[in-house]
């Protein structure tokens, strides 16, 4: 297992120095060249810098400049024409797509590009194989349940020796599509989670909670906080090795790890309207019930010749090939099936239509 966090500083910049080496110093390369801009979710970081990387050997001269800043300011910074494309757990509501015609001129385009699960996690090796459903969530960051050897944990943990210590809930601090994606369970869930804090990228959390920037913060947070607990992507978990998951209990009653697998299983589940505005909700079978997507916001017009066709061919590299669709599963993300991918490459196709 490689450890995300010796590697993210240099995973952040080698994209950047590779494509700027020319093509005879990493092979047989394309004509294209452009400056990317992008900026958005972190959930999605570890594979958009391992795509950078190695779509760098497929076209030297596009050079991708990608901000992990949350997905509350990629869809900012998108809605105020700051950068190329952006990037958020959840889609654009019917004010940001208004926000963004008005912005540009034409319209927004957003399609997904990946799945996902939001992972609940603990720093206690003692609590690895934890198993909690949506009202014990709900409770511990409602701060109703405070302790690990709370009898409504113990219930759903029988054969578990629980500790006597305190739970400290770690959430984002900043506008987050994992917040979202996990607060979205909560209250699809929860009927009093949904009442008091309903689902949104940023929310008014309980006092005796931690914030933590991006997922690195909230990772953070649990492992600096003794009894610490929070959430994060999967590609997070699975590259720190003093985090444990948490099962978590689905629509069919069944405890599911957050495998890559489950992960799959959930997005199978997903129904996917023409506008691509969809949640994953009432999972069951074997799949994990947190699972969120990803999508990309781009513009029908406003670009000049060379970005347009970086974006679109970037894009299609990254949704359509075998070789983006491995480095995705390698970090623990699900891919798009091929009738998704289908679709999606159209939408890439109305990239800048308008001024062609």
């Amino acid at each position: 297992m490689r450890n995300w966090r010796s590697t993210t500083a240099v995973l952040a910049v080698i994209p950047l120095l590779a494509t700027a080496c020319d093509a005879e110093a990493q092979g047989e390369g394309g004509d294209l060249s452009a400056d990317l801009t992008g900026a958005g979710a972190t959930f999605p970081n570890p594979l958009f810098q391992d795509w950078q990387y190695e779509y760098a050997f497929e076209q030297p001269g596009v050079h991708i400049n990608y901000q992990s800043i949350g997905s509350g300011g990629g869809i900012e910074q998108f809605l105020q024409d700051t950068v190329d494309f952006g990037s958020s757990e959840r889609y654009l509501d019917d004010d940001e797509l208004d926000a963004a015609r008005d912005q540009r001129g034409c319209d927004p385009i957003q399609f997904p590009v990946i799945f996902g699960s939001v992972v609940p996690a603990v720093d206690n090796p003692d609590l690895e194989g934890l198993v909690l459903d949506a009202a014990t969530l709900a409770a511990i960051f409602d701060r109703e349940i405070t302790s690990y050897d709370d009898e409504a944990i113990a219930e759903l943990n029988p054969d578990m020796d629980l500790p006597d210590q305190e739970i400290v809930p770690v959430h984002r601090s900043d506008g987050s599509g994992t917040t979202y994606v996990f607060t979205n369970y909560l209250s699809h869930e929860v009927e009093e989670w949904d009442e008091e804090y309903g689902a949104h990228t940023e929310i008014d959390w309980a006092e005796g909670t931690v914030g933590g920037q991006g997922n690195e913060g909230v990772a953070g947070g649990v492992l600096q906080n003794e009894g610490g607990f929070g959430y994060l992507n999967q590609s997070y978990i699975q590259e720190e090795d003093d985090l444990y998951p948490v099962s978590v209990i689905n629509a069919d009653g069944n405890a599911i790890e957050p495998t890559l697998e489950a992960t799959t299983a959930a997005s199978d589940e997903a129904e996917i309207p023409e506008d691509y505005r969809f949640d994953i909700n009432d999972v069951g079978g074997e799949g994990f019930p947190i699972a969120g997507t990803n999508w990309i916001f781009a513009y029908e017009c406003g670009y000049d010749d060379d970005t347009a066709e970086a974006l679109r061919d970037y894009w299609t590299w990254a949704t359509q090939t075998e070789e983006a669709d491995e480095l995705a599963v390698e970090l623990g993300y699900a891919p798009m099936g091929p009738e998704l991918k289908e679709r999606v490459a159209g939408e890439i196709e109305r990239i800048n239509v308008e001024d062609e």
